[in-house]
């Protein structure tokens, strides 16, 4: 539908034709529809779908691309593109609907008509596990990329599902947990992404989140479905439920899920008995289907039949690098290392575990198969050409999900040798199929640590963002299996060492012979017993796994047998096949592994060293701290301590604890999630083809300890139950009540130039509820290179609300030559489905407008303001 035509969910014609639709569905069809059943199996074996008087849908995930792509092709054909949080650094709303364009291209020409996303969970928690998948912390920010993206998916016969509704803020505990929110932080801070996808963008649909909402789970909350999205949203499309997420049958349909999506559902028979038992009235079921029929018809779903066709995959590319660019943040810069010159250069280390891959992505359904892959060693090479020699280490083991487990770091490899010493590092593991080691092994083979971390994310390489140079387990291996590592760990140095084993099961440590550390569960199951189903919820594992340590004298240059069983008998291991086991330790200060030394060699016979350093992010787990993983702190550390001219390059889905590395560190880069370009783009941004223009999308503190997230009760929660306390103070504006000072603020982002601020006027400068603020500057790029700042308003409303001292109001880009000045205007609209110069007012139940005097801020970053002034609001 293009945009000159009404809307579908504004048309009387497509009204007139949902209702003739409808008439020709039997009661079965209808329960066919919206229990999920006339859709088109991910693979040819799969059940084909019932007969209906429409086609079948055709699903598939679309965070950072499709995710599904068709079996009848054969071959790549998807693009993976940058995570949502990288465009959401790009501050680029056009960027969002051309990022949403591809993904409608891309979603037809692989068989697909139904695109699971874009994310809009609001970042709360930055170490929530699919941060990466949305716009960050700023409601704002977030309504802004999301409408882009919607209005780009559905400008092709392809419906956009927005998800997850609501407050879905964490993956720990995610099916169970409750979440308490009160109104006016539910208004305010959570809904204003969906509001704006579903007034601006014309979402067709609405996915349901697992978690509760006030004590009833998201979907069967008839406030939030009903009152919320239908009444005071006006959205006449359907709700979906996320996978497996719907809890009751009479009682979901009642309250406003339209559509189950399960293998193993609620619905279905279930739902036809309370329809025919008068449980679910049968204009219930017909109100349901026409949610699902009104935006099917208006979106021409039935108009154009699915047709795979290969998808303008160079073209697609190009625009994943464009993207991947814009969005990297420059975030330090001392003494203008960046950009780098080639002439005069001689030899470059880059550092980094997974620096030669493009496996640094998010994991989970968000995951998507590239159709090219540019690692930042490929993209440097690729840059350099000839000229310059590019030289690699790694530093550290690669990266998997063992490092989302809680405890000491695991043992670097270069510190073990395998039972039997073959030369390599590492240690003998063998598996057993049962609890309790009985029979021959099924699989015996080296791994370079114990480090296990078996769940969602690695039940099919499609999941897994794991770095491809780490072995995956076979699929067959059960749930219920125990395992055995052997070896030696060799003292590098005399003195006292923490060891520890983090084990979602049981396990034991044997050090020489004699056991060290003995982990029991609380709970455990007898070998045999069957296996639980999919209501062992995602991010329980988490809630059991248990850590334990003890300290040991070693002396330098002996050998220890070392001997760590473990078996999977805890009731939270389930349908995913968790099984969880770290060897960790914390050697004496000083210590560093042979991997880490030899990067720092090789960055000392280097003119530049260029650290990559990534973290695990993935659907079903949070990290547990925001430190970088796998000893990458120390690589950074010992690379910067060799050569003075050191970049870190830091790859991940949200944010990072910098504090204790950077130091030494002239520039760093947040490069996020940079999809199949990455390599490309970091390597044009470092040598300066483009200039850095990305601001944070969300807020870097100093520390875990220093967040506005201050309690337990907040994070993770208690007996599974999470306080949204802080109200509306999430993420700076959280920083800014509290006094804390992050190490970057968010909307920070430098250039490769400077620029000045200057004659702010704000009209009218008494207004009322009506009438628009318009916000006029000057920004002069102050510097001697051409390059686009992104300068952002932020109102304080001063009226006595209980109000954060800064909201972000909006923003404009502006691309200036060296030396040239240019004025801009920003139009903060009172009626904008965000309500930037409103407050929810729990007493009315309504949006109000806010009296009296609003402070106008004008600057680079929340953290940066230059420019002040006031107005009234009569």
């Amino acid at each position: 539908m293009t945009e000159t035509q009404t809307r579908w969910d504004r048309s009387a014609e497509v009204d007139t034709q949902v209702e003739e639709l409808l008439g020709r569905f039997s009661l079965e069809q209808k329960i066919d529809l919206v229990s999920g059943k006339v859709v088109l199996p991910t693979n040819p074996w799969g059940p084909q779908p019932p007969e209906s008087p429409i086609p079948p849908f055709s699903l598939s995930d679309g965070g950072g691309g499709i995710r599904i792509p068709s079996q009848a092709l054969g071959a790549p054909n998807t693009t993976a593109l940058p995570a949502p949080i990288a465009l959401a650094a790009t501050w680029d709303e056009a960027l969002a609907r051309r990022y949403g364009d591809l993904l409608g291209v891309e979603a037809r020409a692989n068989g697909h008509n139904v695109v699971l996303g874009p994310a809009m969970d609001v970042t709360r928690a930055l170490v929530a596990g699919r941060t990466f998948e949305s716009y960050g912390e700023d409601p704002l920010l977030q309504a802004r990329m999301a409408v882009g993206v919607v209005q780009g998916i559905q400008a092709h016969p392809v419906q956009a599902c927005l998800k997850h509704y609501v407050a879905n803020n964490q993956e720990y505990l995610r099916n169970t947990v409750d979440v308490r929110v009160d109104e006016r932080a539910l208004q305010e801070i959570y809904l204003p992404p969906f509001t704006a996808a579903v007034q601006e963008g014309g979402a067709a649909s609405v996915m349901g989140a697992y978690n509760r909402i006030n004590g009833t789970f998201a979907c069967e909350h008839p406030h939030t479905l009903t009152e919320i999205l239908r009444g005071q949203l006006g959205f006449r499309g359907y709700v979906m439920s996320d996978f497996m997420a719907t809890q009751s049958t009479a009682e979901s349909a009642q309250a406003g899920l339209d559509w189950e999506l399960t293998m193993f559902g609620r619905w279905g028979n279930h739902l036809l008995q309370a329809v025919q038992d008068g449980r679910v009235p049968l204009a219930t079921l017909d109100e349901m289907v026409r949610r699902i029929l009104r935006p099917t018809i208006g979106l021409g779903l039935l108009d154009q039949p699915l047709q795979p066709v290969i998808a303008p995959l160079r073209e697609h590319g190009m625009l994943a690098r464009e993207i991947a660019e814009q969005a990297i943040v420059l975030l330090k810069n001392t003494g203008g290392l960046l950009p780098l010159s080639a002439e005069g250069l001689r030899r470059i280390a880059v550092i980094g575990p997974d620096a030669d891959n493009i496996s640094a992505a998010g994991g989970g359904s968000a995951l998507v198969p590239p159709s090219n892959a540019v690692s930042v060693l490929a993209g440097l090479r690729a840059r350099l050409g000839e000229r310059v020699r590019v030289d690699y280490a790694a530093g550290v083991d690669p990266i998997g999900p063992g490092v989302l487990l809680p405890g000491l770091g695991a043992i670097p490899s270069d510190m073990l040798r395998p039972a039997g010493d073959t030369g390599e590092h590492g240690l003998r593991a063998e598996y057993w199929p049962n609890l309790s080691f009985d029979g021959a092994p099924v699989l015996v083979r080296h791994e370079r640590q114990a480090n296990l971390n078996r769940g969602f994310f690695d039940i099919e390489p499609a999941l897994s963002a794991a770095s491809p140079k780490l072995e995956r387990l076979p699929a067959d291996l059960p749930a219920r299996l125990s395992v055995r590592w052997s070896g030696t760990l060799q003292a590098p140095a005399t003195g006292e060492y923490l060891l520890s084993l983090t084990s979602l099961g049981s396990a034991r440590l044997l050090l020489d012979g004699q056991p060290l550390i003995t982990i029991v569960p609380t709970a455990t199951v007898v070998d045999g017993a069957a296996p639980l189903g999919f209501g062992s919820p995602i991010g329980a594992a988490a809630s059991a796994i248990q850590v334990l340590s003890t300290t040991v004298q070693l002396t330098a240059g002996h050998s220890y047998a070392v001997v760590i069983e473990y078996a999977a008998n805890t009731p939270e291991q389930s349908f995913f096949k968790e099984a969880m086991l770290r060897f960790g330790w914390q050697p004496p200060a000083g210590v560093v592994s042979t991997q880490i030394a030899e990067a720092a060699e090789l960055a000392r016979q280097s003119d530049v060293a260029v650290v990559v350093v990534r973290t695990f992010e993935s659907e079903a787990m949070d990290r547990p701290s925001l430190r970088l993983p796998g000893d990458q702190d120390s690589l950074i550390r010992a690379v910067a301590a060799a050569n003075p001219r050191t970049v870190v390059v830091l790859m991940s889905g949200s944010a990072v604890e910098t504090a204790s590395w950077e130091t030494g560190v002239p520039s760093v880069l947040a490069a996020w999630y940079g999809g199949q370009e990455q390599g490309s783009a970091i390597a044009r941004l470092l040598f300066g083809d483009v200039s850095p223009t990305g601001k944070l999308p969300l807020t870097f503190p100093c520390a875990d300890d220093q967040t506005a997230l201050r309690s337990l009760e907040q994070y993770p929660g208690v007996d599974g139950v999470v306080h949204y306390t802080e109200g509306l103070f999430v993420g700076y504006r959280g920083y800014d009540q509290l006094g804390i000072l992050p190490q970057y603020s968010f909307g920070h982002g430098l250039s490769y130039t400077t620029f000045g601020y200057s004659d702010l006027h704000v009209t009218p400068a008494v207004s009322d509820d009506t009438q628009p603020l318009e916000v006029a500057f000057s920004v002069e790029n102050t510097g001697s290179r051409a390059g686009t700042e992104i300068a952002q308003v932020y109102l304080g409303l001063l009226a006595d609300l209980n109000e954060p001292p800064r909201r972000l109001a909006g923003w404009v880009r502006v691309a200036l030559e060296a030396g040239e000045r240019a004025s801009v205007r920003v139009l903060i609209d009172p009626r904008s489905s965000e309500r930037p110069l409103g407050f929810w007012d729990t007493d009315a139940g309504a949006w109000a407008a806010v009296r009296g005097a609003v402070r106008v801020f004008v600057g680079a970053s929340s953290g940066d303001l230059r420019l002040e002034t006031v107005v009234t609001r009569t």
